[in-house]
């Protein structure tokens, strides 16, 4: 299968102020991380909160820069100011933790989902136009016309953030980077927006990168997984193998805090994994 993505012992240090001492501690986010992405497969980073996911996401955009590493896209190495950058940016989109924080409240929902058409220089106006109406019908925010012409305030949660997938995914990109997309989202729709997310993945064969502290919903949406803490991979496999067969502590560390709603299977659950 094609590898659309390859990261090469990616690594970022950040210097942390001591609040007692003049001295700075250091904190490294990414510690020499290595993983590929097929096409049409999504991998989920998961760790605990501060374990570097978000920040490998940014590393991979290019969005703050890497102290060491190297990222190709289709076999190319992605540089600093570059042709490829631009071009590597229109491909891989960003879907964000918080729907109303990552838009302008400013814009209505069709300049949101424009903007990226704009930026790249695709179609012409009555082109985007048409096609921002055809985006927002794919991921279900109807009637799209009238939804087009609101702002973000004057949507739900659940809207807002599918007219961030809708700003993803209407340049058509091959790679899809979204860092905990349902957490800010009330638990009742976070199945329904992860179903969507689903569903414009295997119809668009769009590789994805699904950034996550909950197990649970990996194990359903992800075909491989990467463990990561204090910026290290711990462990890295398809998730039927990480899940059942966890090897490295810190990983049955968080399976064992699954939250399980029948207390029977979840005993099941630890008895197997921890036999």
């Amino acid at each position: 299968m094609k590898e659309v993505l390859r990261i090469e012992d990616l690594t970022k240090k950040f210097k942390k102020k001591n609040f007692f001492s003049s001295d700075s501690d250091e904190v490294i986010a990414s510690d020499s991380v290595n993983f590929s992405l097929e096409q049409g497969k999504i991998l989920a980073i998961a760790g605990q909160s501060g374990s570097g996911k978000s920040t490998i996401a940014k590393l991979i955009l290019r969005a703050i820069k890497p102290d060491s590493g190297k990222i190709f896209h289709n076999q190319k190495e992605i540089m600093d100011n570059s042709d490829e950058l631009r071009k590597f940016r229109m491909k891989c989109q960003m879907i964000y933790q918080d729907p109303y924080d990552s838009i302008n409240p400013r814009m209505t929902i069709s300049d949101i989902v424009s903007e990226p058409l704009e930026i790249h220089n695709i179609g012409t106006k009555k082109e985007r136009e048409q096609r921002v109406i055809e985006t927002l019908e794919k991921v279900k925010l109807e009637p799209a016309e009238e939804i087009s012409k609101k702002y973000p305030h004057m949507l739900s949660g659940g809207q807002r953030q599918r007219a961030v997938i809708a700003r993803a995914i209407v340049v058509e990109p091959e790679i899809i980077i979204a860092d905990e997309p349902v957490s800010m989202l009330d638990v009742s729709i976070r199945a329904e927006v992860l179903e969507l997310m689903k569903e414009i993945q295997k119809e668009n064969n769009i590789s994805m990168i699904y950034i996550t502290h909950d197990l649970a919903t990996a194990k359903h949406f992800a075909d491989d997984i990467l463990i990561l803490k204090s910026g290290k991979v711990m462990e890295i496999g398809t998730v039927e193998k990480v899940l059942s067969q966890p090897e490295n502590p810190y990983t049955k560390a968080l399976i064992s805090a699954i939250s399980e709603p029948d207390p029977k299977n979840l005993y099941k659950e630890k008895k197997i994994l921890f036999e």
